[in-house]
């Protein structure tokens, strides 16, 4: 049966200074990110406990831990490789155009994806996703790892707005840090897993 693995960061913990620094950067990925996926498969366990004993008392609490933990790993995994040191600018080619067609501008997409990340309430991400019965991009807002989102939408960009991802250097100033976030995009992964979610087949 597989296991969830923390994946290794693809840069040095200090390679996104100043915009977020490696202090925030190592605790971000080797405590917090481990900590789900530790949970994803403690879960996994009590789940595979509950069903070998035909106890399912506890079911729903298990379901939404494991997709607590679950998207939490999957979410963060996107975010280490949504940014980079080299990151910023805009978009070009096939996902440049898409965002023009969905949101009018990148101007308008960007303010868009920006309040969604700040005007989270509580914790939560931000995030631009490909909606497949549609055939259209689409801003989300996802509170704590998983609600608010299309059952069948794939993350492309995902901004992290808990407060473990900024607190220790912009404080209770998340707008500061969403806007330091623009500067760090690969805009060539978001690229690259649009061009995968978009020529898949349409879902429905």
């Amino acid at each position: 049966m597989g296991r969830y693995t923390l994946p290794d960061m693809p840069y040095d913990y200090s390679a996104l200074e100043p915009a977020i620094t490696g202090e925030i950067l190592e605790l971000h990925h080797a405590k917090h990110h481990a900590a789900y996926v530790k949970g994803a498969n403690d879960t996994l366990d009590r789940l595979a406990e509950a069903r070998d004993k035909g106890e399912y008392a506890g079911l729903v609490g298990l379901e939404k831990t494991f997709a607590f933990n679950l998207s939490g790993h999957v979410l963060h995994s996107i975010f280490w490789r949504n940014l980079s040191p080299d990151g910023g600018d805009r978009p070009d080619g096939e996902l440049g155009a898409a965002i023009e067609e969905h949101f009018g501008s990148f101007e308008a997409f960007q303010r868009q994806l920006t309040t969604a990340t700040t005007t989270v309430q509580g914790s939560g991400w931000g995030v631009l996703a490909w909606e497949p019965l549609g055939r259209r991009l689409v801003v989300e807002q996802v509170y704590d790892h998983h609600g608010n989102v299309g059952a069948a939408t794939t993350p492309l960009l995902v901004f992290d707005a808990w407060e473990h991802a900024y607190y220790l250097q912009y404080r209770n100033v998340r707008p500061d840090y969403v806007d330091r976030l623009w500067s760090l995009v690969d805009w060539a992964d978001v690229a690259a897993r649009f061009a995968a979610a978009s020529r898949a087949p349409a879902a429905g």
